[in-house]
C-alpha cells in the first residue's frame, strides 16, 4: 500500500468535523511515522503558503517536487493541503502536536521536516520575511537553535558554505571535514528513511547532499 493511500485511510478516519490536528495524536509509532511526516511537512506547509499572503503556483508544485505524488493519488495530498489551509488552528498548535510525534531525541528528523518547508518556502524564487519569520517560529517550537536554523537557511536562501555546514570561518580544516562527514551521514537516503523520511521524499536527501558536498568544495578551493 502507497503511502497515499495509508493517507487516505488516516483522512478518512477523521470523525465529522475532526479538524488535521487530531492525526498527530495517532501517528507516534512505526510504521505510520512515514505517514506522520509526510502529513507534517505538507500541513505546515499549507499554513507557510499563507504567511507571504498568497499561494503561489510554484508553492503548490513544490509539493510534487519534494514528494513523488504517483498519478491517481493527487487527490489525498490536496485534501491534507486544504484541510490545513481551512483550519482555524493557528501554525504553532499544528507545530506543537508534530513535535510531540517524535521523541525528544529525535532532532534530525525535525531538521528532515525543515528541510522540507524551507524547499517550498524557495519554490517561487522568493524568500519572504514573513516566511524568515514562520520558519524561524517553527524551528524554535521543534527545539532547533539559531546556528541549526541558520544552516538550514544558508542550504536554501545564502550562498555562505560554512552557513551550510554550521561551522565558524575560523574553524580548522580539521574540524570542518569532521562536520562535513558528519552532515553528509546524517543526510544519507538510506539514513533519512530509518528516521521516518518516506522514499517519496527522498529528493530532500539529495538537494541536501548535493548542498553539503558543494559548501565543502567551495571551503576547501578557497583554503587550497
Amino acid at each position: 500500500m502507497s503511502i497515499w493511500s495509508r493517507i487516505a485511510q488516516a483522512l478518512n478516519a477523521l470523525a465529522s468535523g475532526e479538524g488535521l490536528a487530531a492525526l498527530f495524536e495517532t501517528l507516534r509509532q512505526e510504521p505510520e511515522r512515514s505517514v506522520g511526516f509526510t502529513i507534517a511537512v505538507i500541513a505546515l506547509g499549507a499554513k507557510m503558503a499563507k504567511a507571504d499572503g498568497h499561494v503561489t503556483r510554484d508553492e503548490v508544485a513544490a509539493f510534487r517536487r519534494v514528494f513523488t505524488i504517483p498519478k491517481g493519488e493527487e487527490a489525498s495530498a490536496a485534501k491534507v493541503f486544504d484541510l490545513a489551509r481551512q483550519d482555524v488552528a493557528g501554525f504553532d498548535a499544528y507545530a506543537r502536536k508534530i513535535r510531540a510525534m517524535f521523541k525528544p531525541s529525535d532532532r534530525d528528523v525535525m531538521i528532515d521536516l525543515m528541510e522540507g518547508l524551507f524547499h517550498i518556502a524557495v519554490a517561487d524564487q522568493q524568500f519572504h520575511p514573513a516566511e524568515e519569520a514562520y520558519l524561524r517560529s517553527v524551528a524554535q517550537i521543534f527545539g532547533l537553535d539559531e546556528a541549526c536554523f541558520r544552516s538550514l537557511r544558508a542550504r536554501h536562501v545564502q550562498d555562505d558554505p560554512y552557513a551550510v555546514l554550521g561551522v565558524d570561518p575560523s574553524a580548522s580544516d580539521a574540524d570542518i571535514r569532521k562536520a562535513w562527514r558528519t552532515a553528509v551521514k546524517a543526510a544519507h537516503p538510506d539514513v533519512m528513511i530509518a528516521r521516518g523520511v518516506p522514499p517519496e521524499a527522498v529528493k530532500l536527501a539529495e538537494e541536501r547532499l548535493r548542498a553539503l558536498n558543494t559548501a565543502w568544495e567551495q571551503i576547501a578551493k578557497a583554503r587550497a
